[in-house]
């Protein structure tokens, strides 16, 4: 944590002796918008549709290990119960199944987390290439010199400067296009 904030005051104080380097009518004719992606994201059109289709993709996996989970809740208390009266070879036997269905139920969850994963990086990468345009042509368009990520390393903008609106409505234009 110190070292990342320490790193960030160094590349801070690099880009402010940078641009007061930088001759002072190129400086003043300089133009910095800010946006926040995840905002876009969440606020677009396709943002909201490809979080719509992660949220039923997580549901439809979590119904299905319910009844998993529950047959393991079951087969603990069946054993924490019976034990005692089991004879040591039954009772091992018992506890080597209940084991052996909680790895499997682990590994299932394992595969259902990277089929999650591989879900939502399949739905946004389009989204995230059509905004990479869009914020390219919006900051040519509209004559900004530098567009920046709000939650990569500012700390502080005016809110003048935040563009994250216009470029939800610029995205949902564009993917609507596609």
């Amino acid at each position: 944590m110190l070292k990342g904030l320490s790193a960030l005051v160094v590349f801070s104080l690099f880009l402010f002796f940078s641009l007061v380097s930088v001759d002072s009518t190129v400086a003043a004719e300089m133009r910095v918008g800010v946006m926040n992606v995840q905002k876009v994201l969440v606020n677009s059109v396709s943002g909201k549709a490809a979080k719509e289709k992660f949220d039923q993709k997580m549901q439809d996996l979590q119904s299905k290990f319910k009844a998993e989970e529950q047959e393991l809740v079951d087969m603990q208390g069946e054993i924490e119960k019976k034990s005692s009266a089991w004879s040591e070879e039954t009772k091992q036997l018992k506890v080597r199944e209940f084991q052996k269905k909680r790895r499997e139920l682990q590994e299932k969850s394992e595969d259902a987390r990277f089929e999650l994963k591989t879900l939502q990086d399949k739905e946004l990468a389009p989204i995230l290439k059509a905004l990479e345009g869009v914020v390219d042509t919006y900051g040519k368009n509209n004559g900004y010199t530098l567009i920046l990520d709000s939650k990569a390393g500012v700390i502080y903008f005016s809110d003048g400067v935040d563009i994250t609106d216009q470029l939800v409505k610029e995205l949902d234009a564009a993917m609507a296009v596609n």
